[in-house]
């Protein structure tokens, strides 16, 4: 019986936790709000808001990403570094999704295995900084958190925590997922007809008519398997989709953790598959406390400052029933670091037996400022960390198992290089991210084409 076979509910339900014992321990990364009462208030009414995905949705979820952990699937996880309410619009929404299917069909038909296709949006409003407070002309205001927290404008009454925002953010949330299931029962996602999902600003695209091939030949195999049954396939009408975002803002995420009829403990229903961002991942700390208690499948980021001994200590805390599909870590060392930092983790994890998946993030470690004030990352450098997170572990004898992007379906310029090698004189031109750069269509594409090539070059590697 293969490991992704055995029961999934291997996990036992701490008996010392319950969605708000992270109050005892360090919060780092959450705001100040000037009014408690009125915070209070606001849990309250998202404790009766209805939630905004189901527990079947999310156990099926983490049975997929036990199949990826052993090999049989790939794990595609995209969208914005943070979502703004602005951009709750269908155009945004569908063009983000174009994108990921896009994606996800180049990785098919490339790697010859299902994809979980795991969008970073309907949550993705809160965001880690590295300082409290920004100083501008010698003032100083809190740190724009995300717009589920406060707003981008230097002001005294944009920068002011609104907790009343957390139920903006739901509603947009709700909206978000909404329309992302609409789209997918409506066929949108129809492998019949994939040349749909084209976006109408890429036909330029140095990459286009490599990808039209691919939906030709796509094509040409799902009408011939159709001759040969005799009638139409009808499960190519629609794929799964799923969501999930950095759980950051822990009083939305506890008033969003609950238990459902027939099923044993507590669910995160904000979104299936919550993360751990880096600055926030001690392990003594709050958020990983939170984590612990959930039935969800979880991710952690990991950095180059991790070591050995703390990674093995986060499974202990995370896992301890070694549960298939429950935990993930998304690697992200940059790309001069990686050679240096990740063998050492890959090497512990295998050692010990532990069960994880392990997915690339190439975006964060390559995050620069140019000359002109922009903050940028070079498709260089995501390219490099790329390729050298697939050597590394098959060099380990483990498995990369997926990957972690920021990307979105508008034509930004945010990122350095790619097929039209953009420059620094063309970020200003469709710079639009709050936060951090984003890929565009075809820069998100020729990482998936890196992806089937470079995957293709080392093989499968013997063992997880």
């Amino acid at each position: 019986m293969s490991s992704s076979e055995r029961n999934i509910q291997a996990v036992k339900l701490p008996t010392d936790w319950a969605p708000d014992s992270w109050r005892g321990r360090t919060a780092l990364q959450l705001p100040t709000y000037p009014d408690a009462a009125e915070l209070e208030g606001v849990l309250g009414e998202l404790r009766a808001l209805p939630p905004l995905v189901t527990s079947w949705e999310i156990l099926a979820l983490k049975q997929q990403l036990a199949e990826a952990q052993e090999g049989k699937r790939f794990l595609l996880q995209g969208g914005d570094c943070a979502e703004t309410f602005d951009a709750c619009s269908s155009d945004v929404i569908s063009n983000r999704l174009k994108v990921l299917l896009q994606m996800s069909l180049v990785l098919v038909h490339g790697m010859r295995k299902p994809v979980v296709r795991v969008g970073r949006f309907a949550g993705q409003y809160a965001k880690p900084r590295s300082a409290d407070t920004e100083t501008v002309d010698g003032v100083s205001l809190p740190s724009y958190r995300g717009d589920m927290v406060n707003a981008p404008e230097f002001s005294e009454a944009a920068r002011r925590p609104d907790p009343r925002r957390m139920i903006k953010g739901h509603a947009r949330s709700s909206m978000t997922m909404n329309f992302v299931r609409a789209l997918i029962d409506g066929g949108f996602a129809d492998l019949h007809h994939p040349e749909y999902w084209n976006l109408s600003w890429v036909g330029h695209s140095p990459l286009a008519d490599e990808y039209r091939r691919m939906v030709n030949a796509i094509g040409d195999a799902v009408r011939f398997m159709e001759t040969l049954s005799g009638s139409e396939v009808h499960n190519l009408n629609r794929v799964d989709f799923y969501t999930s975002h950095e759980a950051l803002l822990l009083p939305y995420e506890e008033s969003m953790t609950r238990q459902v009829p027939r099923h044993w403990g507590w669910f995160n229903l904000s979104t299936h598959y919550p993360w751990i961002g880096m600055r926030t991942a001690a392990v003594d700390g709050a958020h990983a406390e939170y984590f612990r208690g959930l039935r969800n499948p979880i991710a952690l980021k990991v950095g180059p400052s991790v070591t050995p001994d703390q990674l093995l200590k986060t499974i202990d805390l995370l896992n301890p029933e070694d549960e298939p599909g429950r935990l993930t870590f998304i690697h992200r060392m940059g790309a001069t670091g990686i050679a240096d930092k990740l063998p050492a983790l890959l090497d512990a994890v295998r050692r010990d037996g532990r069960r994880v998946l392990w997915v690339c993030d190439p975006m964060h470690g390559n995050t620069e400022s140019t000359t002109n004030g922009y903050k940028t990352r070079r498709f260089r450098n995501i390219r490099s960390e790329l390729e050298q997170a697939f050597e590394l572990h098959a060099a380990a004898g483990t498995r990369l198992g997926g990957v972690h992007l920021e990307l979105t379906g508008e034509d930004v310029t945010e990122c350095l290089g790619g097929a039209r090698e953009l420059t620094e004189s063309d970020l200003e031109r469709a710079y639009k991210s709050t936060v951090d750069p984003r890929l565009n269509y075809e820069q998100a594409l020729e990482v998936a084409m890196l992806i089937v090539r470079k995957q293709s070059q080392l093989g499968t590697p013997t063992s997880a």
